[in-house]
């Protein structure tokens, strides 16, 4: 098999992994090729909103494991191929050059052994870096279950690495992947979280000092494989980012590859919209200063699908509003439905020279149309949240789309 037809399979087998963002890194050009910081065959997004082109494949889509979730489990009969890392460092340097890509996304199943494997990666990203002094953003898979040595070597080339945990609760990995445990996957994440740790104080003292996975680590959840609620999956992202300081969390919806295990649901599309309400969520408690109690619990353990979880949590909580724009603090204002980290920040920020108008509110990139019902401002007079009934105020938030002509939607319109 040439290297184009490995490379058709083995891209192809990489589409499952949603887990390639590649905010965060800082590598520059030094001389030799690619920039992981420049302008930029999967398209993925910097924090500051730049489109980076990264060439995305697994070394191999063989695997010693039989995962019911995964495309490439042992069992299945699918064509099989695997690179050389020579072949895989020759395709992203000709891609590179040919100005298809601008880094590399690598990922693999299992082949023959976790430490086998991990030194194949390894290689592959260190003769990138110090053969080819290739300079472009690479994110790079560690293998559960592989020697300490070999991560920690892979991550002083990589940008960003990543272990997937995949599913939401051990008891339910167990039953779906009989191979694999949770301490596994957790083992290699403390270990990036500890030697990442172990590099800072000697970059304050000596630049010269290499980087160890300064993009950090990410991991991805698969939604819906199971009967895991969103408090359970929210309850374990949250503990993630506090304890192994993860980057990001990514949430793929369950998708129905697998249609011969009857351990998996038979779901005709992926749940999509609940995967967006999780990804709502996570940004609260990354970017809101929201608490994973505040989001959901055990009453409530599943998002609501029709309001955004911020929305969801201003109608719970009516006691809170309206919020004073003028005197309240940044905590508070990062609740207000409308109104986000840069608006609550440009809000403290003006008013220290004088009253905030709704005009003002508007060019800071407040959503009026939502937030005027949960703040109180000289110019915005009407009606406010607590002299709503709930299920009217609920009905007025939703989509068209998901409104219906129910009894409350009558009321509504006569109210």
């Amino acid at each position: 098999m040439d290297k184009f037809e490995k490379l058709k399979i083995l891209a192809s087998a990489a589409k499952y992994d949603v887990s390639c963002a590649t905010s965060g890194s800082q590598r520059e050009n030094s001389g030799g090729l690619g920039s992981a910081v420049s302008a930029g065959i999967c398209h993925s997004f910097a924090d500051d909103g730049r489109c980076i082109s990264l060439l995305k494949v697994l070394f191999t889509n063989q695997c010693i494991y039989d995962c019911a979730y995964c495309i490439n489990r042992r069992t299945n009969d699918i064509p099989r191929a695997a690179f050389t890392p020579e072949e895989l460092v020759d395709i992203t340097i000709n891609f590179y050059r040919r100005n298809y890509i601008e880094g590399l996304f690598l990922s693999s199943g299992v082949i023959r052994n976790p430490d086998f494997t991990m030194a194949r990666l390894t290689k592959v990203v260190k003769d990138l870096r110090q053969v080819h002094r290739f300079n472009g953003y690479i994110h790079l898979k560690a293998i559960p279950g592989a020697d300490d040595a070999l991560i920690r070597e892979a991550g002083l080339y990589a940008d960003r690495m990543s272990v997937n945990i995949e599913i939401p609760s051990e008891e339910n990995l167990k039953y779906l992947a009989p191979e694999k445990d949770y301490n596994s996957v957790l083992k290699p994440m403390h270990l990036i979280n500890e030697t990442q740790q172990e590099y800072l104080p000697a970059r304050r003292t000596a630049r010269n000092t290499p980087r160890f996975v300064p993009a950090g680590q990410s991991t991805q959840l698969i939604i819906g494989a199971t009967a895991d609620t969103d408090n359970q999956v929210l309850h374990l992202a949250s503990s993630l980012y506090n304890e192994n300081r993860l980057k990001r969390v990514y949430y793929s919806g369950y998708i129905h590859t697998n249609t011969a295990d009857s351990r998996l649901p038979a779901i005709d599309v992926p749940p999509l919209r609940r995967e967006n309400r999780l990804y709502q969520a996570d940004w609260l408690m990354r970017f809101y200063e929201f608490k994973v109690d505040e989001i959901i619990d055990e009453s409530h353990p599943d998002l609501d699908l029709e309001l955004d979880p911020k929305l969801a949590y201003a109608l719970r909580h009516p006691e809170l509003f309206p919020v004073d724009i003028q005197s309240a603090d940044l905590h508070l204002l990062l609740r207000v439905p409308g109104i986000g980290p840069k608006s609550a920040r440009l809000i403290l920020s003006a008013r220290r020279y004088g009253h905030v108008s709704s005009y003002l509110l508007k060019k800071m990139g407040v959503v009026l149309k939502r937030a005027r019902f949960f703040i109180t401002c000289r110019e915005l007079a009407g009606r406010k949240a607590p002299d709503f009934q709930p299920n009217h105020l609920r009905m007025m938030f939703l989509d068209k789309s998901a409104r219906k002509l129910t009894p409350d939607a009558v009321q509504l319109k006569l109210f």
